[in-house]
C-alpha cells in the first residue's frame, strides 16, 4: 500500500514538474526563495502593528515562535523520516527538472508549505476581520509557494501536503494560544 502511494505521488509530481515553461522558471524560482519575500512579510508585520498598537507586544512574539515551531517540526520530521527529494532520488533524479538547487537531502515534509501555511492560517483569523480580503492573498501566496517547491524538482505533492497539513494544525494552536492570552491576561479596558 505504502509503495503504491509513492508511485502515485511520484507519477503526480513527475506530471507536474515535467510541465514546466521557461516563462515561468525565474517566478518559480524567485516564489521558493525565502529571502525574496522579505518585503510580503514586513508590509504583514506593519498591518498587525497598526491595528494592534498594544497587543502587538504579544502577537509579534507569538508569530515569531510559531514560524520557528513550525520550521524546527518540519526539520525533525525530514530527519527521522528520511525521504529523499525528487532531486536526490537515484530513481527519478534523471527525469527531475531542477530549477535553481536541490536543497537539503530529505523533503517530508516540506518546511516552506508548513512555514506558509502556518502564517496564512494565524494572520487570516487574526487580521480577517479588518481586512476581508487578506485570506485571500495568504492563500494563494501559499499555494504559488508550495507549487513552485514541486515545479523546482524539490518536493513531491505529498511533502508538500504533510507541510500545508502541519502548518495549518500549528497555525491552529498558536491562534488558540493567542486566544487563551488574550482572554486571560486582557481585560476589557485595553484595545486592540
Amino acid at each position: 500500500m505504502i509503495d503504491k502511494l509513492k508511485n502515485i505521488d511520484t507519477d503526480i509530481f513527475l506530471a507536474l514538474n515535467g510541465a514546466h515553461f521557461p516563462a515561468l522558471d525565474d517566478i518559480m524560482y524567485w516564489a521558493s526563495d525565502k529571502y525574496f519575500w522579505i518585503w510580503f512579510y514586513v508590509i504583514l508585520l506593519l498591518l498587525v502593528v497598526l491595528k494592534f498598537k498594544r497587543k502587538r507586544i504579544v502577537i509579534l512574539p507569538i508569530i515569531a515562535v510559531l514560524v520557528l515551531f513550525t520550521d524546527q517540526s518540519s526539520s525533525a520530521i525530514k530527519k527521522s523520516v528520511k525521504r529523499y527529494r525528487p532531486c536526490h532520488s537515484l530513481t527519478i533524479q534523471n527525469s527531475v527538472f531542477v530549477n535553481g538547487q536541490c536543497g537539503g537531502q530529505y523533503g517530508f515534509v516540506s518546511s516552506h508549505a508548513a512555514n506558509s501555511f502556518a502564517i496564512a492560517v494565524f494572520l487570516s483569523l487574526l487580521l480577517f476581520k479588518y481586512y476581508k480580503w487578506l485570506p485571500f492573498l495568504l492563500f494563494d501566496w501559499a499555494l504559488l509557494v508550495c507549487y513552485s517547491r514541486i515545479y523546482n524538482g524539490v518536493h513531491y505533492p505529498a511533502d508538500i501536503f504533510g507541510g500545508a497539513l502541519l502548518g495549518i494544525i500549528f497555525g491552529l494552536i498558536f491562534w488558540r494560544l493567542y486566544l487563551y492570552i488574550q482572554k486571560t491576561y486582557y481585560s476589557d479596558t485595553v484595545k486592540k
